[in-house]
């Protein structure tokens, strides 16, 4: 499906089709604990979901340390999409709460309970609560790698330089 746009340039009237921006997709959610709060876009420009804690008690973030955060929700994605987890800028910059292995992966066969791993890199220790925004999900489409073994590689100015090579 796609959206005819008809704009005028240079003297002459062009149509272009685009995708159609915005529909989304239609993700399956199974809420698995009474309390479980789903992820909702907080702006309309938003591009991450919010996600929420779902915890029978609060949850203490020492500084340094790390904690795996429950949100009561499963999720069916579809194939060819994966949904990322990642930080909170506010949550991350105010008090050094981040997604420990951001972006975290969520693949579309996986059925369990969507869980998020945070590590505390604030100076103090942070208190979780039930329905707290501890996280972003972001849905995304993937394509598949088919690896093509072979004995040389095309050349590039960069070359083999890596871990900073650019500059700082």
């Amino acid at each position: 499906m796609g959206i005819r746009t008809l704009a005028y340039c240079g003297g002459q009237l062009h149509l272009y089709w685009r995708r159609s921006v915005g529909l989304g997709i239609t993700v399956n959610v199974k809420k698995l604990r009474p309390g479980a709060v789903l992820p909702n876009y907080a702006t309309a420009g938003a591009v991450g979901m919010d996600l929420r804690a779902c915890l029978d008690a609060p949850l203490l973030a020492v500084a340094g340390g790390i904690v795996t955060v429950p949100t009561g929700l499963a999720f069916e994605i579809p194939a060819g999409y994966e949904f990322q987890v990642r930080s909170r800028s506010g949550l991350a910059r105010k008090n050094g709460l981040a997604v420990l292995n951001s972006p975290g992966t969520i693949d579309s066969d996986y059925r369990g309970e969507l869980a998020v791993v945070l590590i505390n890199l604030g100076g103090v220790p942070f208190t979780i609560r039930h329905g707290d925004r501890i996280a972003q999900l972001v849905c995304a489409p993937v394509l598949r790698a088919v690896l093509s073994e072979t004995n040389s590689l095309s050349e590039t100015n960069r070359g083999d330089g890596g871990f900073g090579s650019t500059g700082l």
